[in-house]
């Protein structure tokens, strides 16, 4: 079994690249790409040299794609990560619709596109139910809100 699995390890390294391939799916970060790259490497020369060479292969190809490969994808490929917001914190600045008149000093709910925030005023006056308001900011799941002056 030794014997034969060491006449064809281009077959476990193909394996090892597909399945990082496949890692890297989860991930996103091209760690698990550079570690495939080496595998298909290590998977080309393995026909034409021994354990030792392949495994120098594999090492040599994968430390490469890590210093060289990965930084030039990471560049290009997540360019505006840092500008992009998510989650509520792409709820500061967006308009909505107060469904639940907002007391003073009290809370209420505000809908944006569908969905019902819990919210307050920011400057501790009471908002009407149907008035157009402004997120300024959040805490939590509660966000504060403006009326808009337009």
């Amino acid at each position: 079994m030794i014997d034969y699995l060491l006449a064809n390890m281009w077959q476990i390294w193909a394996v090892i690249a597909v399945l990082g391939l496949i890692l890297e799916l989860t991930s996103g970060d091209f760690f698990l790409m550079c570690i495939a790259i080496g595998a298909a490497g290590a998977a080309i020369t393995a026909p034409f040299a021994n354990i030792y060479w392949q495994i120098g292969v594999f090492a040599l190809v994968t430390l490469v794609s890590l210093f060289q490969v990965r930084p030039f994808v990471l560049r290009y490929l997540h360019r505006n990560d840092s500008k992009c917001v998510s989650n509520a914190d792409a709820l500061l600045g967006r308009k909505g619709r107060v469904s639940e008149t907002i007391p003073a000093g009290g809370f209420g709910y505000v809908a944006i596109d569908g969905d019902q925030w819990r919210a307050v005023a920011a400057n501790d006056e009471e908002i009407a139910a149907g008035t157009r308001v402004r997120i300024v900011s959040r805490e939590s799941t509660i966000v504060t809100v403006e009326l808009l002056t337009d």
